[in-house]
């Protein structure tokens, strides 16, 4: 039934279930998981996510399962979902989508890390860099990953800001869930 794109139908979901009691898999949780979400139940589908994640041995296919929690949890909580990316990451370091969706992330966050304009948009340098890392990892990224960069880049605080807020090469701290920090540049 999945191969014919009969996973909307009921019994589907019930074979599904079945399945799961009879013969566990990374693939049945997955299944479920998707299932869940599909429905609009993301707890079930978180924790038959993280099942899966479990049962799977493949690294490549366990990045893509815990990809799949963040980008889910990421409506709720972004520093759970920058969890969940890392954890994709520390599966597969080459997973580029995730590094993209912890930089997504941190741009999103520019109003509520920081006290002034300046460390407000300071934290796009952040995200700039974690995407252009997501193009040295997965080069089939690289393109969009360089015009995400620059489109942070270009929000982050230009020549004029850093001068007269006399930053150059001094270090920005992240006091909100991004933490870390960034060297602004000598421009």
């Amino acid at each position: 039934m999945f191969s014919k794109e009969c996973t909307d139908d009921p019994l589907f979901s019930k074979m599904v279930e079945v399945q799961a009691e009879l013969d566990p898999s990374a693939d049945v949780y997955v299944y479920l998981g998707t299932l869940k979400a599909k429905s609009g139940d993301n707890s079930g589908a978180i924790a038959d996510f993280n099942k899966a994640v479990e049962l799977e041995a493949d690294t490549y296919r366990k990045s893509n399962i815990l990809y799949k929690v963040a980008t889910i949890v990421r409506k709720n909580s972004k520093s759970q979902a920058r969890n969940y990316a890392q954890k994709a990451i520390n599966a597969n370091s080459a997973n580029g989508k995730a590094y993209l969706l912890i930089a997504n992330l941190y741009a999103s966050s520019a109003n509520a890390c920081g006290s002034t304009p300046f460390e407000k948009r300071a934290i796009y340098w952040k995200a700039a860099e974690m995407a252009r890392k997501a193009g040295r990892v997965d080069p089939s990224l690289a393109s969009r990953a360089n015009k995400t960069a620059a489109s942070y880049t270009q929000r982050a605080p230009d020549k004029t800001m850093i001068f007269q807020n006399g930053m150059a090469g001094k270090t920005v701290t992240f006091n909100c869930w991004v933490g870390g920090s960034v060297k602004v540049p000598n421009l």
